[in-house]
C-alpha cells in the first residue's frame, strides 16, 4: 500500500514579498480607496475619463516610491497639481500624496526634507490663491498633514538608523570581545609552551647528565664497582625526577586557576634547589640572592630565566664553574639576574633550540629584557636580565 504525503507550503504573508511587490500592493490599495473617495465625499466634481485617467495615474508611481523616491515625488506632483487644477475631487488623492512625502522624509535628511517640505507647501498656496480665504483656510488644514508625514518620516529614519548604530556596536563589541578571546587563547598556549619546555628541558638535561655519570661510575672498573657512587648517581636521578613531579604538579595548578591573584609579593621561588639539582650534575654553582620580596610573577620570570641558564650551562658546558647573582638594584631599575659560566655555556654547536627565546619572552611578559652571549673576556657565557618591580621594590640589595 502506497501512501502519499503532502507538505503543505506555508502561506506567504506581506512581509514575505520584495519592496517592489509590497509597493505595488500598497499603490492598488490607496487607488482603491482614492476611486472611492472620488464619487463619495470631498469637494470638487466627480472625474471623468480625464480625471480617471489622471487619479489611477498618479498612484502608478507608489510602486517605486523606495527605488527613486526623488522621481516618484516629482511625477505624482505634477499629476495632482494637474488633477486639482481640472477641480476634480480633491480629497482623493489626498493619501497617496501623504505617503510620498513620508517616503521623501525616510529617505531624506533633515535638511532636505524641510526643503521638499516648503516646495510642496508653497505650490499648494499657488494653486489654492485663486480660491480667497476658502482656499487659504483648507490649504493651512493641508499643511499640518504634510508638516505632520514629514516630521513621522524623520522620525522613523532617526529611528532606524539609531538602531543599525545599535546593531553595528553589538557587532563591533562581539568582534572585540571574539578577538580578545582568541588573544587570551593564544597568551594561554604560548605561557602553557613555556611552562612546559622549561620544565621539561631543565629535567631531562639534568636526567641525561646525572644518567652519563652513573654510566661512566659502571663503566669505568667493572671488577671494583663502586656502589656508593652508582646509588648516588641513582638517587639525584631519582630526586631529580621527584621535583620535576612537584612542578609539573604546580604547573597544572596555575593552569586550572589561572585566576589566582599575584598582588602579593614574597621571597623568589626554590633558586637553591636549582643550584643543587647543577650541582648534581657536576657543576659547581655559586649562587648569591639579595631580594628579600618581589612580586611572584616577576619571582617566577627569575626562577625560569635562572633554570633555563642553568640548564644550558650544564648541557653545553659540562663539569663548569657557575656563578649565579639574583639582586634588587634600584640603579637598574629592578630585579637583576645574572648566570655566568667558564665553558661554552648557551652557545653550543647544535642547532639552536627554544631556551633563548623563552627567556626573553618571560622577560618580557613581566615588561624585562634579557641579553645573552659570550662573556667579554672570551671565558665562557653570560646571560643577564633586569625585570621591573614596579614603584616599590622589597628587599633592597
Amino acid at each position: 500500500m502506497q501512501a502519499t504525503i503532502t507538505a503543505s507550503r506555508p502561506g506567504r504573508t506581506l512581509a514575505s514579498l520584495d519592496p517592489l511587490r509590497q509597493d505595488a500592493l500598497l499603490a492598488a490599495a490607496l487607488a482603491a480607496l482614492a476611486s472611492g473617495i472620488a464619487v463619495t465625499v470631498g469637494s470638487g466634481r466627480h472625474p471623468d475619463a480625464l480625471g480617471w485617467a489622471l487619479l489611477l495615474g498618479l498612484h502608478v508611481p507608489l510602486a517605486w516610491r523606495r527605488r527613486a523616491p526623488f522621481t516618484v515625488l516629482a511625477v505624482m506632483i505634477t499629476l495632482i497639481a494637474a488633477y486639482h487644477q481640472l477641480d476634480y475631487n480633491h480629497s482623493a488623492p489626498t493619501a497617496a500624496s501623504m505617503v510620498v512625502l513620508y517616503t521623501v522624509a525616510v529617505s531624506s535628511g533633515p535638511r532636505r526634507t524641510a526643503l521638499i517640505g516648503g516646495a510642496v507647501v508653497v505650490l499648494m498656496l499657488l494653486l489654492k490663491i485663486d480660491e480667497g480665504v476658502a482656499g487659504l483656510t483648507v490649504s493651512f488644514q493641508i499643511t499640518g498633514w504634510v508638516v505632520s508625514m514629514l516630521v513621522l518620516g524623520g522620525y522613523i529614519r532617526v529611528h532606524r538608523e539609531n538602531a543599525a548604530a545599535a546593531v553595528e556596536r553589538a557587532e563591533r563589541a562581539e568582534r572585540t570581545r571574539e578577538e580578545e578571546a582568541r588573544r587570551r587563547v593564544a597568551e594561554e598556549r604560548l605561557r602553557i609552551a613555556r611552562d612546559l619546555h622549561d620544565l621539561l628541558a631543565h629535567t631531562i638535561t639534568l636526567i641525561g647528565v646525572q644518567t652519563s655519570v652513573a654510566a661512566h661510575v659502571l663503566e669505568a672498573d667493572p671488577e671494583r664497582l663502586d656502589r656508593t657512587a652508582v646509588a648516588k648517581a641513582l638517587d639525584d636521578i631519582a630526586g631529580t625526577c621527584r621535583t620535576a613531579r612537584g612542578e609539573l604538579r604546580t604547573t597544572l595548578e596555575v593552569l586550572r586557576d589561572p585566576g589566582t591573584p599575584d598582588a602579593a609579593r614574597g621571597p623568589l621561588p626554590g633558586l637553591e634547589g636549582l643550584a643543587e639539582l647543577a650541582k648534581s650534575a657536576a657543576a659547581t654553582v655559586e649562587l648569591t640572592v639579595r631580594a628579600d620580596g618581589v612580586p611572584p610573577a616577576v619571582g617566577a620570570a627569575a626562577y625560569r630565566i635562572v633554570q633555563e641558564a642553568l640548564t644550558n650551562a650544564v648541557r653545553h658546558g659540562g663539569r663548569t664553574d657557575l656563578t649565579v647573582r639574583v639582586g634588587v638594584y634600584e640603579e637598574q631599575g629592578g630585579l637583576c639576574v645574572r648566570v655566568t659560566d667558564d665553558g661554552v655555556g648557551g652557545a653550543g654547536d647544535g642547532p639552536p633550540g627554544f631556551g633563548l627565546v623563552g627567556m626573553r619572552e618571560r622577560a618580557r611578559s613581566v615588561g624585562g629584557t634579557v641579553d645573552a652571549g659570550p662573556r667579554s673576556d672570551g671565558r665562557g657565557y653570560e646571560v643577564s636580565g633586569v625585570l621591573p618591580l614596579g614603584e616599590s621594590a622589597g628587599g633592597q640589595g
